[in-house]
């Protein structure tokens, strides 16, 4: 690397070191301002960390192995996370913004009665907040290891020393700064991720070995560039090196029908849970709660596919004889091939701000869970704010030493992936219908959240072909929770009284309803912005997608239903009142 590219990466982190401890006093005063900045944040700051938190330096990497392995395609395994996203905006964002609580955590003691309910609070808040979340920081740093090893040619057992010095940097101005930090530096980190990725995607097309977009597209079979799974075979134009790639109709089916449901994922939760609902309750106003999301969800699955998705298809011509292991590296050796002075160092800092903008969040909100739901709730009830605050600090770095062990045990980030959606699969039901139906309780959560543990050890034996384990998993899942339910007894009266009180739910919630707190019931106007927006969100990421390999007639089809998408979205958010925040509501 050149003196200018070093020097662009220290004035970098020394720009973010800087907007860090910028916040450090206002973040000091309790856990709301360090947890969610003090329910202040514009929207579209909080939408923009968001978007920053699901651009790690994993995400290119990622997209790069799908790409390398199954075509475009394969993206599926996350794009299908688009329904499940719009849902979350217009079901549930208004609900996480009027429970005012500090983590979504907390909600299980509001939502439910009884120690089963306070276990359920405390084991989640480990579960989630530390082995969870230490595997999605680990895979993050697994991607920028090998970013760094393949980069700098560094060797492999002195990769988790960097890591850790990386890391250490992040835990200084997270711990610091709390949420408000974590989301200025956030936006920051974005936009030049956003910067760095869009140059290599340009440069490398532009290269002699590829000859832009259109010798891209007549060197790659029509079944790698197709953007649905194909079930015809395409033999002609195949050159050497390059295999047909595409996911099985089946594999699509489980992506589209059921998964984008079915599984807790950090982004795409049933219910918009984890840093998605802290970002909801850090805002002013429910409005803004929906406004942040569903920017989020635009951004997220619309505007940054397509540079990570080009590199990956270019790097099947350029690095042919890659092993399938080693797919997602033609991302780095892309970087390292084809970027000049300067650009070298722009790019690093694109990864490292992809890399600390979700490090630090899974941070703030891995602690959130340690201290308000476990530590202050179990351990130091009595502890003031200022203790909790320090409290909450030492554990940002204690969960630093969580994510680096978990880290030498992770071999690939697809590997991890899977892992993540096996092992919440059928969770997700009970995660929405939790605010919808009065009658689902503790014990449905506790055991859809156990059970696929237990079922993906006993499906293992009979070696199913994917996806139909995952089909299992979810459906043997789903029906333990179910039955339990109706074999335990509901959750206390007064506790769903006060919770539909301070909520107001819509849904099956009928006992409880009151002259004073029942409203007009938009469910179904919800229900049908959500899937408007699906439509809208689905045709500008493909109106995109033709652009790039012309294709009018397509074109043209999916910037109509873009349109059609737009308009359903506002006749349905207008007369649902979507728009309006609490204290508009007509009876409230």
């Amino acid at each position: 690397m050149s003196y200018l590219d070093i020097s662009i990466i220290v004035v970098y982190l020394l720009i973010s070191l800087i907007l860090g401890l910028y916040f450090t006093k206002s973040a000091s005063t309790n856990t709301a301002t360090f947890f969610l900045g003090g329910r202040n944040l514009p929207w579209w700051l909080a939408g923009t960390s968001m978007v920053a938190t699901t651009f790690a330096a994993d995400t290119p990497l990622l997209v790069t192995e799908l790409v390398a392995t199954k075509g475009i395609s394969g993206n599926w395994l996350w794009w299908n996370g688009m329904l499940g996203g719009m849902i979350a905006v217009f079901l549930f964002a208004k609900y996480w913004r009027r429970a005012e609580i500090i983590t979504d955590v907390e909600l299980v003691e509001i939502r439910y009665s009884g120690k089963e309910a306070s276990f359920l609070r405390g084991f989640k808040a480990i579960y989630l907040g530390v082995l969870m979340n230490g595997v999605i920081m680990a895979w993050v740093n697994v991607a920028l290891g090998d970013l760094m090893r393949v980069f700098f040619d560094l060797p492999a057992d002195t990769i988790i020393y960097y890591l850790a010095a990386a890391m250490f940097l992040v835990v200084i101005y997270s711990a610091l700064s709390g949420l408000t930090g974590v989301a200025v530096t956030d936006f920051v980190q974005f936009w030049l991720a956003m910067v760095g990725t869009v140059v290599l995607a340009y440069l490398v097309l532009q290269s002699d070995k590829i000859g832009g977009l259109v010798g891209l597209q007549q060197k790659l079979p029509a079944s790698t560039l197709s953007f649905f799974p194909q079930i015809d075979t395409y033999t002609q134009g195949v050159i050497t090196g390059v295999q047909l790639f595409s996911i099985s109709l089946a594999t699509f089916f489980s992506y589209i029908a059921i998964q984008w449901w079915a599984s807790w994922y950090p982004g795409s939760e049933p219910g918009g849970g984890g840093y998605i609902a802290q970002r909801m309750m850090s805002v002013k106003t429910e409005g803004d709660a929906i406004k942040a999301t569903l920017f989020f969800q635009i951004a997220h699955y619309t505007l940054r596919p397509w540079a990570w998705i080009l590199v990956g298809l270019c790097t099947l011509i350029l690095y042919p004889d890659l092993p399938e292991k080693d797919k997602k590296l033609g991302y780095v050796m892309a970087m390292k091939d084809f970027l000049p002075d300067g650009l070298k160092g722009l790019l690093l800092v694109s990864f490292l701000a992809a890399y600390m903008s979700t490090i630090s969040t899974q941070l703030n909100w891995g602690t959130s869970y340690v201290i308000n739901d476990f530590y202050a709730r179990f351990i130091e009830p009595k502890a003031s704010q200022k203790q909790l605050v320090n409290a909450s600090r030492w554990a940002t770095l204690l969960m630093m030493f969580v994510a680096l062990l978990i880290t030498t045990q992770i071999k690939t980030l697809n590997q991890a992936f899977e892992f993540m959606i096996n092992a919440s699969a059928g969770l997700g039901g009970v995660l929405m219908l939790r605010w919808y139906w009065w009658r689902i309780n503790a014990w449905s959560e506790i055991t859809a959240t156990i059970s696929p543990f237990v079922w993906l050890f006993l499906v293992s034996f009979l070696d199913l072909p994917k996806p139909y384990d995952f089909l299992l998993i979810v459906s043997l899942t789903t029906l333990s929770w179910i039955l339990v339910t109706f074999l335990t007894k509901p959750t206390d009266k007064q506790t769903l009284i006060n919770f539909y009180a301070r909520v107001r739910p819509q849904g099956f919630w009928k006992p409880f309803e009151t002259e004073k707190s029942v409203q007009n019931n938009h469910l179904l106007y919800a229900i049908l912005a959500s899937f408007s927006a699906t439509l809208l969100g689905y045709s500008i990421l493909f109106s995109i997608g033709y652009l790039l390999f012309p294709m009018e007639y397509n074109v043209w089809i999916w910037v109509s239903m873009a349109v059609v998408g737009f308009i359903l979205l506002r006749y349905f958010a207008k007369k649902g009142e979507i728009w309006q925040n609490n204290n508009n509501l007509k009876n409230s």
